[in-house]
C-alpha cells in the first residue's frame, strides 16, 4: 500500500496551486487575444489578474505544504506568456505597429529580457539573497507596460503618435529586468508581526488611492519601483561591495546563503 501510495504521489500534481497557476497563464494568454481585438483596457486589466494569481500560487502552496518541482517549473512557464509574451504584444498592438522594425524589435527585447530574467533566477535560486532581487521581477515590468496601457485606454490616448517613446520604455524594461541593479524584495517584512496604528491607516490610505483611479497608482506605483533599483544600488554601492567579499569568504568556507522562494519571478 505504500509502494502504491508512493508511486501516486509522484505521478499526480497538486491542484490547487497548480489551478491558481492556470489561472494566471489564462488570464495572460486572454491579454494577447483581447488586445488583438483591440480591447486594450481588458489585455490590461487581464495581466494584473495573472499577477496576483502568481502571487497566490506559491504562497498556496507553501500554506498546505503542496510545493513541487512541477509547480515551480510549471510557474516559470506561465510567468514567460503573462509577463514576457503578453505584456509585449498587448504594448506592440496598442502603440507600436506604426513605427516599423524598432517597434517590433522593442517588443522582442522586452520578451528576451523576461527569458533571461526567469532563467536566471532559477539558476541563482540556491545562492540569491532573499531580500532582494536582481534585476526587475518580471511581473514588475509587466505590470508598468500593462499599467500604461490601462491609463492610455481608460483616457483615450492617441498612442501610436507616441509610439517611439513606448517602444523606448518597453525596451527599457526588457533591460532592467536582465541588469544587476538590486530591487527590495520585501520578504524583509514581518507580515505576522504587530504594527503601529498609524500604519494601519496608512495601508487604508493606500487601498483608497488605489480604488480612486487604479491605472494611474498603479502605473506609478510600479514605475516607481523600476527607478528604485538604479537609486538603491548605487546608493549602497559601498555595502554591495562589502557583501560581495562576504559571499566569496563563505564560498570558500563551504557555507551557503538562505535561498529565495520559488515565487515572485
Amino acid at each position: 500500500m505504500k509502494v502504491k501510495k508512493s508511486l501516486a504521489n509522484r505521478r499526480g500534481i497538486y491542484l490547487l496551486p497548480n489551478l491558481l497557476t492556470t489561472a494566471g497563464l489564462f488570464a495572460g494568454f486572454y491579454a494577447v487575444v483581447a488586445s488583438m481585438q483591440g480591447h486594450f483596457e481588458n489585455a490590461a486589466i487581464a495581466i494584473f489578474i495573472a499577477m496576483i494569481m502568481d502571487g497566490l500560487d506559491g504562497r498556496m502552496a507553501r500554506m498546505t505544504n503542496t510545493q513541487s518541482d512541477f509547480g515551480a517549473e510549471y510557474d516559470s512557464m506561465a510567468d514567460m506568456v503573462s509577463f514576457g509574451i503578453a505584456p509585449s504584444l498587448v504594448v506592440y498592438n496598442w502603440a507600436l505597429t506604426d513605427i516599423g522594425k524598432f517597434g517590433w524589435l522593442a517588443a522582442f527585447v522586452y520578451v528576451v529580457g523576461a527569458a533571461l530574467r526567469l532563467a536566471r533566477f532559477n539558476t541563482q535560486v540556491a545562492t540569491a539573497d532573499k531580500n532582494y532581487f536582481q534585476g526587475l521581477a518580471s511581473p514588475s515590468a509587466a505590470a508598468i507596460l500593462a499599467g500604461l496601457v490601462w491609463v492610455g485606454s481608460k483616457y483615450q490616448w492617441e498612442a501610436k503618435p507616441w509610439g517611439f517613446y513606448i517602444a523606448l520604455l518597453t525596451l527599457l524594461a526588457g533591460l532592467l529586468m536582465v541588469s544587476n541593479f538590486r530591487y527590495s524584495s520585501f520578504k524583509e517584512v514581518d507580515w505576522k508581526g504587530k504594527i503601529p496604528f498609524i500604519g494601519v491607516l496608512v495601508i487604508v490610505l493606500v487601498f483608497i488611492f488605489i480604488a480612486i483611479d487604479p491605472p494611474t497608482v498603479l502605473f506609478v506605483g510600479f514605475t516607481l519601483y523600476a527607478l528604485s533599483g538604479p537609486v538603491m544600488t548605487l546608493w549602497r554601492i559601498k555595502d554591495i561591495k562589502e557583501e560581495r567579499q562576504r559571499k566569496k569568504a563563505l564560498k570558500k568556507e563551504g557555507m551557503s546563503e538562505p535561498t529565495l522562494d520559488e515565487d515572485d519571478n
